[in-house]
Order: C-alpha cells, then structure tokens, then sequence
C-alpha cells in the first residue's frame, strides 16, 4: 500500500476501498498515468482489459465531482456489460464520497433511466442510449467536468463514431478528458488530436504472460469442428472457460449442443434482454457454470478471474481481436490456454493471425462424431427461411401438412392454380405457379398446391377460411372445383384425400371437399361432428351425403 499512498496521498478516499479489493502494488498502467491524471491533464492510456485502468479514470473522477451539483462526470463504453461492471467498480471507490451513478444503456426500460438521471453525478452508459437522451433533453452535460472514452478503438470499430463526436459536442469544454484503448489506431489517434488538449501518451505492455500462455490450434474438417470442441472441453483439466463464436447464430448453435452433450454451459450475445445477459454472467462469476459461449461484442471489457482455457470455435476477424480474447486468460501469473480450432472456413483469416504470432499446431486426436442437435428455435428459423422461399410448409407444432397445397386466413399466400381472386389487404408476393389469391390482410405463407382464394369466399379452385390461422385451418385446399370461405374458425381434420375444406370437422376421403358456405363437389356443413365422406359428390349449406 506504500506506492498507493505515495501515488495519491495519505488522506486520499480512495485508499480504503483499494485495500478492501486487495491491491498491493499498482499495476504499470496506474504507475504511469494516475500523477498526470491527478495534475489534470489529458491521458491517452493503451491499456487492455484487465490492466487496472478503471482504478485510473476513478481517481480522476473523485478528484473533479462534487456531490449534489448534478452531472459531472460521463463515461462511454460500447457495451453493456462493461457498462454494469464499471458502475460497480465506481460504485465501490466512491463510498466515501456518496456519489450517485447511473448506468445507461440499451435494452431496458427508459423511463427509469430519465427518472435515476437528475439525481446522479457521474453517468456511465453505451453511446446510442446516452444519445437517445440527448435527443429526449433527458440528460445535460453542460457540467461535466471529466469525460472518460473507454475501449475506445471497440466503439470506433462497432460504427459508433458519429454517435461518439455528437455526444462529446454536448459536453463542457472545459473538462479533463482520459481515453483508453486497448489498441491505438488511426481513429483512435484523429478522436484525440480533434477533442482532447495536449493529450499524454501512456502505453503500458499486456497483463497477459506470454511465458504462461500456450497457443496451439487444430486444423480438422468442417463435419467434426464441433465433436473436437466437445472432446477437448471433456479430456482438457480446466477452471473457467470461455468459447468464442463470431456470430450470435453460432453462439446459440454451440451453447444449446453442449448442454445437450451434458456439458452445462450459457450463451451471452447482443440477442438477449439485458436481464438474461445479467443472469448468464451472474452464473458465470459465480462459477455455477463453467463454460461461458460469447460473441466479441459482448465479452469486450469484462474482467473475470480464473479464466484456465479461451477456445475459438470462430477464427476472429482481425489480430486485435485475437489479442483481445486471449487477453482473459494467464492473467496475475496463472497459467492459460488458447486453443483455436480450424476448418475450411477459418482459412482466411487464420494466416493473418498466425504469422506474428507462435501458435503451435496439434495432432487431432482421434474422436467420436458427435451428434449435433438442432434446437427448435433454429429449426423455427429454417422453417421461415423455407416458407419465404417457397419451400414446404409445416404446421406451428412442426408437422409437415398432408394436402397439395394450403392457406390460411387472414394471411395471402400463392400457389399453382388456375384462376385468381383478388386480396383485400396486403401487397402480393411473387408467385411460384400460375395465380394466386389474398386474405383481408396478414403474412403471406408460401403454397405448394394448386390455388386458393381470399378468406371471404372468392371463386377460385380451393376457398380460404375467413376465421382460422395460417397453416391447416379450416379454409378449403387442393384440387376441389370450387371453394369459398367457410364462416367459421373449426377445429382441423387432416385429409385423406387431394382436398378437404370446411370447418364442420369433417374428415374428408374423396376427391375434393369445399368450403361449408360454397358449392363444391364435397361439402360440409356448418355445425356437426366429425364424419367422413367417401363419395365424390354430397350437398352444400348444411346437408351432407356421407357414410357412417
């Protein structure tokens, strides 16, 4: 604690909760920067995710803020998690002081943000949600005293630049800013030089050991990418682990497989309500669950301890990303892992990568195919990929229809039939056969027989329902030679036959049936149970000819 008392001064409020969270000694990043940071100054600090430089824009908040004299104090950071994580640390080094901090951010209710606003000192928040509030005069930066840009080159590279300018030509000229970036790039460097005063550059080398990190990487088909991943989790002696996808797509793709492998894991990605991200992290921290599946987005910033192995199932895009994930592990002289799995896909970018860094290659072990389950909302998805292309179409439970081809009400659809009905609501799609016809309004769902009509009773070879939902409702469908709109929303009978229609729940065994308010060579009436009909022809308005 002698360096600490020697850096801030022995009466510095800051000392207290510096020995609660056990630092000794100050990290290189906070040797460096906290004297100019204490006289004032502008900082530009390269400085990666767990170097220790939150401690360092702390100071420089605390040294500035006064209670009760409203905003003083803004910081940005282009995630939300990093957002919740810094308000906590603030929140800690500024028990002494009593200062208010406000987290904003995306993802969650507005109202409580404007409301928590006007109470606070320092705000830290994601550069769209800070805007929102701009453009609302929710939030007033006239007096802020400190700004502080953290992952800078994150924001710049997520396309947040314009949002980033218009939020700090909100704020007071006359203020101290600190940016700090893990990487200094050309943005980085044309931010500063346009909005920051004479800025002081302080680098400082990653907290990673390289002397303590292996790197190794497997190269393997695409077939068995994910058999190898599930091998290794399961043979590799790990603490916490962390598997790194570039898509949401394949985060859920991976974390849903490996719980069914009986590997306990949790997903986290832009996709999920900020309480749902909480909660997966939570159970990370806590170690309840080993294994945390991400996207770079949204594990940019955290800082969690006792990361033992870092997987890429996706090789990143760029070197800095790399760098950024294997910075989480052999952190505080651990020891760490980074095993990188390569297949057709990751040919690309995987040189790139490699050539500056020693990254040994490893012989595949031998393993077992495992079998990849697909989850229902993935298969949900491929199933609306299908009916927006025209392909076949299933019910909502997922069973496949029986007929040549259906509609629903209320939705338009498109077939292969022989004559036209006009929509009432809803523009037409492109067909895939020769005419089609529309509902009153709703979604379009793709037809693989031969036509039918609007819900309201049109002439066309098989009739809509007017009250049923898409997919097998009680409209008329296939080949009957007339049909309309049935009255009713009844309940659905499969058929036997090339047709069926009617919401009498009738089953229907002959050649076609039509709506139970129009003329078809099957029919079925308005009320009833269930009966079938094997003729070809039977009456219409209620009077059936049917066997028993």
């Amino acid at each position: 604690m002698e360096k600490f008392e020697k850096l801030l001064g022995k009466d510095s409020p800051l000392l207290v909760p510096i020995k609660n969270k056990g630092f000794e000694v100050p990290t290189e990043i906070q040797e460096k920067s906290l004297p100019d940071v204490l006289k004032g100054k502008d900082v530009i600090a390269g400085a990666s995710t767990g170097s220790g430089k939150t401690l360092v824009f702390a100071v420089g908040l605390l040294k500035n803020i006064k209670k009760g004299f409203g905003i003083q104090g803004l910081v940005l950071t282009p995630t939300r998690e990093l957002a919740e994580q810094i308000t906590k640390e603030l929140l800690e080094f500024s028990k002494q002081k009593n200062l208010n901090i406000v987290s904003v951010y995306g993802g969650v209710p507005i109202h409580r943000q404007i409301k928590a606003i006007p109470e606070s000192e320092i705000v830290v928040g994601t550069p769209g949600r800070i805007l929102d509030h701009i453009e609302r005069n929710s939030i007033d930066f006239t007096q802020i005293n400190t700004l502080v840009l953290d992952e800078a080159d994150r924001m710049l590279d997520m396309g947040f630049i314009d949002d980033v300018e218009k939020i700090i030509g909100s704020c007071s000229k006359k203020r101290q800013t600190l940016l700090f970036s893990a990487t200094i790039t050309q943005d980085v460097i044309h931010l500063a030089q346009k909005y920051m005063e004479n800025p002081i550059e302080i680098s400082a080398e990653p907290q990673v050991d390289p002397n303590k990190l292996k790197q190794v990487y497997y190269d393997v088909d695409d077939n068995m990418k994910y058999s190898l991943l599930t091998h290794l989790l399961e043979n590799e002696k790990s603490g916490l682990v962390i598997i790194f996808c570039n898509t949401r797509k394949n985060v859920d793709f991976v974390a849903n497989n490996l719980k069914f492998s009986g590997i306990e894991a949790v997903p986290i990605h832009g996709g999920f309500s900020q309480e749902k991200r909480d909660r997966m992290l939570e159970s990370f921290h806590s170690k309840k669950v080993h294994v945390l599946v991400a996207t770079d987005v949204a594990a940019r910033g955290l800082d969690i301890k006792g990361v033992s192995h870092i997987y890429n199932f996706d090789t990143p895009i760029s070197k800095d990303d790399y760098i950024h994930r294997i910075g989480r592990t052999a952190r505080a002289g651990e020891q760490g892992k980074v095993i990188n799995i390569i297949a057709s896909r990751d040919y690309k970018n995987f040189p790139q990568i490699e050539s500056n860094i020693k990254i040994t290659l490893e012989k595949t072990p031998l393993i077992k195919r495992v079998r990849i389950r697909w989850m229902p909302e993935t298969r949900q998805r491929r199933e609306f990929r299908k009916s927006r292309s025209g392909g076949e179409n299933r019910r909502d439970d997922g069973r496949q229809s029986g007929g040549r081809s259906w509609g629903g009400s209320r939705g338009s659809s498109w077939g292969r039939g022989r004559s036209d009905s006009g929509s009432r609501g809803g523009d037409r799609t492109p067909s895939r056969g020769r005419t089609w016809g529309g509902s009153r309004d709703g979604n379009r769902t793709p037809s693989r027989g031969n036509s039918w009509g609007r819900s309201s009773g049109g002439q066309s070879r098989s009739g809509g329902s007017r009250d049923s939902d898409r997919g097998h409702g009680s409209s008329s469908w296939g080949r009957s030679k007339s049909g309309g709109g049935s009255r009713g929303g009844g309940d659905r009978t499969p058929s036997r036959g090339r047709s069926w229609g009617g919401d009498d729940d009738r089953e229907s065994r002959g050649r076609s049936s039509g709506g139970s308010n129009s003329r078809s060579r099957d029919g079925g009436s308005r009320d009833g149970d269930r009966r079938q009909s094997r003729g070809k022809d039977s009456g219409f308005r209620g009077r059936n000819r049917t066997r028993r």
